[in-house]
């Protein structure tokens, strides 16, 4: 396998749609909540919605500035403990945590994270996956906004199916990309997994 470096930076570039979408602006808890004030279900709605965020200022990490903070990747299939990334360290050691994954098998992968301060919007997991060097496909999920919690919150992909056939087993590298629709970087690392025949 190549030892090229992956860059998460042009999984984004790349996945640019020829649309003219333009995200809303940004809002505050504060000006989300005074909005269509006379509209009492749509009150009741928001409050519901952002819970204990409108009442105060959720931080969960003092020293850290972020408005989201990644904590985990796991890789899920039916009938075996997930297989998890922690996100927290040092990223240049995920690389070496190569996970298995039995060829045609179907899995989901589900990120963990921390929003604070501010409600966040248009969050979006991109993934570039290479075989020696060269881009096999790329996966682009979008995520969704999120109020401020004390609480992990989670997202998680839908089933996804693993290449399979002797041509597919092998090594692949990934370059993953968790941003929003301003554009933020909140998290970019590189992993890696290995098809093979079966989990052994």
């Amino acid at each position: 396998m190549s030892d090229k470096e992956v860059n998460p930076a042009e999984v984004e570039q790349e996945q640019e749609h020829d649309t003219n979408y333009q995200p809303p602006p940004q809002k505050t808890i504060e000006e989300i909540m005074a909005a269509d004030a006379e509209d009492e279900s749509l009150r009741k709605y928001k409050e519901a919605l952002l819970g204990e965020a409108q009442a105060e200022k959720i931080i969960f990490d003092a020293s850290d500035t972020r408005k989201v903070i990644v904590k985990k990747l796991a890789l899920l299939v039916a009938d075996r403990d997930p297989m998890e990334l922690d996100l927290t360290g040092d990223l240049s050691k995920l690389k070496k945590n190569v996970f298995v994954i039995k060829e045609g098998i179907q899995y989901k992968l589900r990120i963990d994270f921390i929003v604070q301060r501010e409600i966040v919007h248009g969050l979006k997991y991109v993934q570039k996956t290479y075989r020696m060097g060269v881009p096999v496909d790329k996966m682009v999920q979008m995520v969704g906004s999120y109020p401020p919690k004390k609480e992990i919150q989670s997202y998680t992909t839908p089933f996804e199916e693993a290449p399979s056939g002797m041509m597919a087993r092998g090594t692949y590298s990934v370059a993953s990309l968790f941003t929003d629709d301003d554009k933020n970087e909140h998290l970019k690392w590189d992993w890696s997994f290995e098809i093979k025949k079966d989990w052994q």
